[in-house]
């Protein structure tokens, strides 16, 4: 039985203790409830660059251990909002404020970026190790449109206008399992419910990488798995893509340890994608400019092939 090769450690840099802290609350303004958030961090190190973490919907700021606790321990400072759709906050699905989940979540991360002395702050001693001026965004499914709108992603009707929601405090982001375009590509009924998934990906102009698995077939669309690579497809350069072969929408496991939501269970997949969105991450912010080449050149070498890399 063959395996295939997982990055090695020259690309992501050694592993530290990690040290997190939660609830951080924060005044929710209109959101009518507190936002909490988690914050993780290494034990050591400075000038750590920071990493907003968007969850899928339903889920919550408590879960994707096993991409937060990588990410933490090579040297990032990773906050985790949990957004008003989490199951956590059991908001009705018929509640006033449900249609507007995908613009609350904007609000919920930028609030969490205008707060982030408070949010580090809640770990004693970290705050002077941090460097504000290096934030990256990483969102799964709901929560890579999330990091999208961060990046430039737009909105169309029926649910906005077009409107730019990006923040330039973001430098790169990665998109995890993402839904691409609307229109006619989404499946029949799905509009009605779902509005925001109407989207533009022409202004998306902030560095991402793009991760799909290519057994991810959507409900959401009338198209095949390769709905998830429109983000990388559609938007202007720079950008990158990585399909994971044989992989559905939880990405092997990346969603929790043991967690209910994983259907394709697969380590591997979770190691290689732990180690890529790493590598992307630490050049794209600045700590090693050659990881992500690097990288690229091991995956290449992998006769394997769990894992494909373009870049334009």
């Amino acid at each position: 039985m063959t395996h295939p090769a997982i990055p090695s450690d020259s690309v992501v840099g050694q592993a530290a203790p990690v040290l997190s802290a939660k609830p951080v609350v924060l005044d929710g303004g209109d959101r009518g409830v507190d936002l909490h958030v988690k914050v993780s961090a290494p034990a050591a190190g400075e000038n750590l660059p920071v990493i907003l973490f968007s969850h899928g919907f339903g889920s919550s700021g408590e879960m994707y251990q096993p991409l937060v606790d990588f990410y933490a321990a090579h040297g990032f400072v990773v906050v985790q909002p949990t957004y008003l759709d989490s199951r956590a906050l059991g908001v009705d699905p018929h509640d006033p404020r449900a249609p507007q989940f995908w613009r609350l979540r904007i609000e919920d991360a930028k609030r969490v970026l205008d707060n982030l002395d408070t949010v580090v702050g809640a770990i004693p001693g970290l705050a002077p190790r941090v460097d504000a001026d290096r934030i990256g965004a990483v969102g799964h499914s709901f929560g890579g449109q999330t990091t999208a709108l961060l990046l430039g992603l737009r909105v169309l009707a029926p649910a906005g206008h077009g409107q730019d929601l990006s923040d330039s405090r973001v430098k790169a982001g990665v998109l995890l399992a993402t839904a691409g375009t609307g229109g006619d590509d989404l499946a029949p009924g799905i509009i009605d419910n779902l509005p925001w998934l109407n989207v533009s990906f022409d202004e998306m102009r902030t560095p991402a990488l793009v991760v799909y698995g290519d057994h991810d077939q959507s409900v959401l669309t009338t198209r095949g798995p390769d709905w998830g690579a429109d983000a990388f497809r559609l938007s202007p350069a720079p950008k990158s893509l990585l399909r994971l072969s044989g992989i559905e929408h939880s990405l092997g496991g990346a969603v929790g340890y043991d967690s209910f939501e994983t259907t394709d269970n697969n380590p591997a997949a979770v190691a290689v994608l732990q180690r890529t969105t790493t590598a992307y991450l630490r050049t794209q912010l600045g700590i090693d400019a050659s990881a992500w080449d690097r990288l690229v050149s091991e995956l290449r070498d992998d006769a394997n092939g769990l894992a494909f890399v373009e870049s334009k």
